[in-house]
């Protein structure tokens, strides 16, 4: 999966979101999708790096103290 791959998932997301909202107004969508994506994305990678911290975090490209407050806020500690 490419970054092409991904963008089109939230795309049709986005789409079905929209289409789902049936004439409704949408909540705030910009702070809805980062948050979902990055909880999304930081429960995959620590999976995948076997909870190790230091791991994910270069896995991440991001500081592992980032992660830590990142994983604290998703409360996935």
């Amino acid at each position: 999966m490419n970054t092409n791959d991904i963008a089109d998932c939230v795309r049709r997301s986005l789409n079905r979101y929209f289409r789902d909202l049936d004439g409704q107004r949408p909540s705030p969508i910009y702070d809805m999708v980062l948050r979902n994506v990055e909880q999304s994305m930081l429960e995959t990678v620590m999976r995948h790096a076997d909870g190790n911290q230091t791991v994910a975090a270069d896995m991440l490209g991001i500081n592992r103290n980032t992660l830590r407050r990142k994983l604290n806020e998703y409360q996935l500690l």
